[in-house]
């Protein structure tokens, strides 16, 4: 499923439609998405305890990493349900000239 430079996008995404597509699906939108933001509002918590200039612990350092990787799957989550191929959506930003410049 993976190599040596680790899982790639669409595998992952694959992955959690597999493992939780039927439990997701039936959940639909709304409820999937209020999933979404608690993970967001976790990894929030965790950036803050992570901010340069603390000494984050090794524990904290840890769940900063688990809290990008559940942000991460219940984005797949949602793109799941609406039938979006996150990796072909990534695509935007590794073609050449479609995303310029940076946001304010």
């Amino acid at each position: 499923m993976s190599d040596s430079a680790g899982i790639r996008v669409r595998e992952f995404q694959e992955l959690i439609r597999e493992r939780y597509f039927a439990t997701d699906s039936a959940r639909g939108t709304a409820g999937t998405f209020m999933w979404f933001i608690e993970e967001v509002g976790e990894l929030s918590t965790s950036l803050q305890d992570n901010l340069p200039g603390k000494s984050p612990t090794q524990a904290q350092r840890a769940n900063l990493a688990e809290e990008f990787a559940d942000v991460f799957a219940w984005l797949c989550t949602l793109a799941n349900i609406h039938g979006v191929d996150l990796a072909r959506s990534l695509e935007k930003y590794t073609d050449p000239g479609r995303v310029t410049g940076v946001k304010d």
